[in-house]
């Protein structure tokens, strides 16, 4: 079958580079994919939201699926297009509904959705303009740190943990006084603070089943020791040592399965990835978030993992099929290190030429691209995060290390990343 994969990042890079070794992937193409995806497929300059253009291209390249990579075109329904065109409504497209995408979408709806179901989160409260002062004594009785998180799509800035009231106080009045995060910060949810180990779960639903995948930690901060700004991600490992049989049990029972029941319950479409990013709290787990898609550069570490082909796994969701099937996994350790833009997540520099990548890859490590493209023949740097190393090892320590080693063969000017991925894990 010919495939359609959406999104430019490690995540599509990860995604194309397992699609490719599947039997029943005849071409692959990837919209708008960046310099490393171009080694895998055919590389369509189509933005990931011009749903009119990548309907003509799936018509033009006969495409039979369509796997979405990133949250903006789910969102803003790129699957309602596809399904509601009569010219495309053959193609399949893994990924949920725009209205079930506003599990992450909408922080209000999220958390909406898992109080109406049960679900194990933190308390909070939604605030807009017209309710402003009621937010203004919702934080000032609450106790301390407080959360405000803005309501849409942020690019992953919109969370801010607030340590003193003053501090949340004037960040509240930013958000919805000053549109500190534009249309996205109009509402806003007010949290408590959830302490513990941060973990995120994934799943590849059909609709009425599910399959578990391998769980991940990411690292946000652009600092070694988490310190400094946060980011779209400095790296991942997987799997992770507390995340036992008997934790991942209480996980399925207590959150995975009201999920994909309550979807149903809603009549809410969904037939693809389910991202929970979760806090283990001394042993019990609660929902921080929901994404429709999966993470970056969680995927760089999950995808390698596991050992099935991937298409046939999409197949079986798009046919109601994935009680049949056995995730196969890879039980060694990877892990995952990001290389970024100098500056990033503030302003950087780009078109700068990255050395390296056409050396040998050790043997257990994988580079996939993210922020690059093709100039004048060579690879340059084209966005903040511009490529991931990921490698496997005994522990999870041996398999940063190993990424550590091989990101010294690389170089562009600027590069920096860190060096500590892992580092509670020795």
């Amino acid at each position: 079958m010919n495939i359609l994969l959406i999104g430019s990042g490690g995540r599509e890079h990860a995604f194309a580079w397992k699609l490719t070794q599947s039997k029943l992937c005849d071409k692959l193409f990837i919209a708008p994919g960046n310099a490393g995806t171009a080694s895998c497929g055919i590389n369509l300059p189509v933005a990931v939201t011009d749903f009119e253009l990548l309907s003509a291209a799936c018509i033009s390249n006969k495409v039979d699926l369509i796997l979405v990579g990133p949250e903006e075109p789910l969102v803003k329904g790129v699957f309602d297009y596809f399904k509601n065109n009569p010219a495309t409504q053959h193609i399949t497209v893994i990924g949920p509904s725009k209205e079930a995408s506003q599990l992450e979408g909408s922080k209000a709806f999220a958390k909406a959705f898992m109080q109406r179901h049960n679900i194990p989160t933190a308390a909070y409260g939604e605030f807009t303009i017209d309710n402003y002062t009621d937010g203004v004594e919702y934080i000032k009785a609450h106790s301390l740190p407080i959360v405000l998180k803005a309501d849409g799509l942020a690019a992953g800035k919109g969370v801010l943990i607030c340590q003193h009231t003053l501090e949340a106080l004037s960040e509240f009045e930013l958000m919805l006084h000053r549109s500190k995060f534009g249309d996205a910060g109009k509402k806003v949810v007010v949290e408590e603070f959830l302490k513990g180990i941060e973990l995120s779960v994934f799943v590849l639903t059909d609709g009425e089943n599910y399959l578990l995948l391998p769980e991940a930690k990411d690292y946000k901060r652009v600092g070694e020791g988490d310190t400094g700004l946060n980011t779209g991600g400095m790296g991942a490992v997987s799997p992770l040592p507390f995340a036992d049989a008997p934790f991942l049990q209480k996980v399925k029972e207590k959150i995975i399965e009201p999920t994909i029941a309550g979807l149903k319950k809603d009549k809410l479409e969904y037939k693809g990835f389910i991202f929970f990013g979760l806090m283990n709290d001394d042993g019990e787990p609660k929902v921080i978030e929901y994404n429709c898609r999966m993470g970056d550069p969680e995927t760089e570490v999950v995808i390698p993992r596991i050992k099935n082909d991937l298409v046939e796994l999409l197949q079986a969701t798009a046919q109601q099929k994935l009680h049949e099937i056995t995730i196969d996994t890879d039980p060694r350790f990877a892990a995952a290190v990001v290389a970024v833009s100098g500056g990033y997540p503030g302003d950087y520099k780009t078109d700068i030429t990255i050395q390296g990548l056409e050396d040998d890859v050790l043997e257990n490590s994988l580079v996939f691209q993210s922020g690059t493209k093709q100039q004048s023949g060579e690879v340059v740097t084209n966005g903040g995060r511009v490529l991931v190393v990921t490698s496997f090892g005994d522990t999870i320590s041996e398999a940063a290390e190993q990424s550590n080693y091989m990101m010294e063969q690389l170089y562009f000017e600027g590069m920096y990343y860190r060096s500590d991925i892992g580092y509670e894990f020795p």
